[in-house]
């Protein structure tokens, strides 16, 4: 059962189960609407312990309304499990591909840098040769015509005016400029083509988020419904009494959750998402080989709290593998900033999709779900769609992680 989930309703309703059972506790059949479902009230199993027939009504009611709503949040979830996957691949490919984007644009700006340089020193070698006979006019075609400077050094070599060390040098700068086009060119292909891996990343996203919510939708119904259902059963088959105040203090006790965050808030409203050491850094590292790491792992113990970095909405809460993130939260914070929560614990997430959280909300618990070898949090800060490295960020925010 979330947290704040209303547990003191006598009579309840879920929209979204599909399932018209009639109400035969009191010996009276209700025919409900497909889209909800009427759920006994305690009023109603004490009422059916007075009569056997009724009893055995209600049972099998009861346990009628605890498989639909097993089956209905199992096959939600595997739904969203499925598109959870589908996105997480095709987000994997985009933020590996503006990774090496970046790298190439990164290495085009140097070798575009070292190939002015170049042509520059090959320039001057020209003044120097041809002096007064136009090597000023011949510096300045080599320098603002780079294009033409082969046709420039093979005349140049026919007319015997440069040295084979000069000649040299002009080789050089026309490597290096070759050298710096082609690494151009590469960077403009693998920018073009982030924009269909970007918008193939989103539209999965989009359908991973509304399974994710239907599937959260029914988890909720289940644990809010069926506790209360199972505790009914046992008053019928036992035929004792119990009252809704002791189903209520078990929920209590059961669900008790500390929410209260106790470490440092940031001037800036951040706070840190999780204790331990940074286990596995940002981006490319010999931890992860040819693999795009799109977060920080924090090296937390097994249930320890997580808490939520910012305030924000939650946009994604969903259980299972998730394409190696296991059980994982996602919160959008607005203005393009979103941060993720990945291997939480087996009923450990501690917040459902639409719910606004405070900074420092315990928003989940460290685990080892999905793609993970111990237990620790996989944390990642996604700006405008694009993961950057969590740390710098959060020291940017007056947050250390470590």
């Amino acid at each position: 059962m979330r947290r704040g989930a209303p547990v003191s309703k006598l009579r309840m309703r879920v929209v979204a189960i599909t399932v018209a059972l009639g109400l035969a506790i009191t010996g009276t059949t209700l025919a409900a609407p497909a889209y909800a479902v009427d759920y006994p009230t305690w009023d109603d199993v004490a009422n059916a312990r007075n009569d056997e027939a009724a009893t055995a009504a209600a049972v099998a009611q009861i346990n009628a309304l605890i498989a639909s709503l097993t089956a209905e949040a199992d096959r939600t979830q595997k739904d969203a499990e499925a598109k959870a996957t589908v996105w997480q691949e095709a987000d994997n490919k985009y933020q590996a591909a503006n990774a090496k984007a970046n790298t190439l644009q990164e290495q085009a700006d140097a070798a575009n840098a070292k190939a002015a340089g170049s042509a520059q020193r090959a320039g001057q070698i020209v003044a120097q040769l041809m002096r007064g006979g136009g090597g000023g006019d011949t510096t300045m075609n080599l320098l603002l015509n780079s294009k033409d400077a082969d046709d420039l050094l093979n005349s140049l070599g026919m007319s015997q005016k440069v040295s084979e060390q000069s000649y040299a040098v002009y080789e050089r700068a026309l490597l290096d400029r070759n050298t710096a086009q082609a690494l151009t060119d590469q960077a403009d292909i693998a920018k073009n083509e982030l924009f269909d891996l970007k918008a193939a990343s989103e539209k999965a996203f989009e359908e991973a988020k509304v399974a994710a919510a239907a599937a959260s939708a029914a988890l909720a119904a289940q644990q809010e419904h069926q506790a209360q259902l199972q505790a009914q059963l046992v008053v019928l088959q036992e035929n004792r009494a119990a009252t809704e105040a002791d189903y209520k203090a078990g929920i209590q006790a059961k669900f008790d959750a500390d929410v209260n965050y106790g470490g440092q808030i940031s001037d800036s409203g951040w706070a840190k998402p999780a204790g331990g050491y940074i286990t596995s850094v940002f981006g490319y590292s010999a931890d992860y080989g040819s693999k795009f790491h799109k977060g920080t792992d924090l090296g937390a113990g097994c249930g320890a709290n997580i808490y939520a970095a910012h305030a924000g909405t939650v946009i994604f809460a969903l259980y299972g593998w998730n394409g190696g993130y296991g059980n994982e939260v996602m919160i959008d914070h607005g203005g393009g900033v979103v941060t993720r929560y990945g291997h939480i614990i087996d009923g450990g997430i501690l917040v459902s999709y639409g719910q606004s959280v405070g900074v420092g909300t315990n928003i989940a618990r460290v685990g080892s779900t999905g793609d993970s070898t111990g237990c620790h949090l996989h944390y990642e800060v996604i700006l405008d769609g694009t993961n950057v490295d969590p740390v710098p960020f959060m020291a940017g925010q007056g947050i250390t992680l470590g």
